[in-house]
């Protein structure tokens, strides 16, 4: 039976209430990504030790290369996973990703702390903690993912909302002003608004948008004034805006 066959949809909601599914992905497609990881590893680091011999050696010595595989040991998954949005080389070519538990973009501590817990999950060499926690708790959770708030799912299956999509389309609306100075925090709400606008549709993106936007001063729902959704996504072009 394979990882796939074994998954199962997680139901997750974002705070406007747009549901959608994630699917996490099982052992066997997550050894399949650490192993593919692992060779690439062992390819960078014989790739630096030749280098090391040929060229470096008598500039640098040995310790250049513990050095190199302390890095690689310890941060080759964390910088991959930053760098390509929660994905290592293996779990790009296995289609899967790195997230938290609300669906957003894994973030610098969260990837540490799984990456650093993989001794634990790997203990000895073997593994069997970490296959045991995956195999039977819900998500197919690793104690590094439990620890670090973060989930493994199919990227080609799961429908996780993008909460860094670029807001480019934002150029067809209107650009807007409040009626007032904005806080940081509501500054930041309307950029959220604007990104999760899409999943929303016209009615509940109105519904969320109306108690802001009258807020604002500059609206006013019996005035004859454009839409509150529209309203705060021309505030958000105009923030957007350099």
């Amino acid at each position: 039976m394979t990882g796939t066959l074994r998954d199962t949809a997680i139901r997750s909601q974002t705070p406007e209430g747009i549901a959608y599914d994630l699917y996490p992905a099982g052992i066997l497609i997550r050894s399949c990504a650490y192993g593919i990881d692992t060779a690439f590893q062992w390819t960078l680091l014989a790739v630096l030790t030749i280098l090391h011999w040929l060229i470096l050696n008598r500039m640098m010595g040995f310790w250049f290369i513990m050095l190199a595989w302390f890095a690689l040991e310890w941060f080759y998954h964390v910088f991959w996973e930053q760098l390509f949005r929660g994905q290592s080389p293996g779990k790009r070519f296995m289609g899967i990703r790195v997230i938290s538990v609300d669906g957003s973009p894994v973030n610098f501590g969260s990837s540490l702390i799984r990456n650093l817990l993989r001794f634990v999950d790997g203990f000895m060499g073997l593994f069997l903690i970490g296959f045991i926690t995956v195999n039977v708790s819900p998500g197919f959770r690793r104690l590094g993912d439990w620890a670090a708030g973060a989930l493994v799912i199919h990227t080609w299956q799961s429908q996780a909302p993008d909460r860094r999509e670029p807001l480019s389309w934002l150029a067809r609306i209107p650009p807007a002003v409040p009626g007032r100075a904005l806080s940081y925090e509501e500054k930041q709400g309307i950029l959220m608004f604007a990104r999760r606008y899409p999943l929303l549709g016209p009615a509940r993106a109105g519904e969320i948008a109306r108690p802001l936007a009258a807020s604002l001063g500059a609206w006013d729902a019996d005035a004859g004034k454009a839409a509150p959704a529209e309203y705060l996504l021309g505030i958000a072009r105009t923030l957007e805006s350099p």
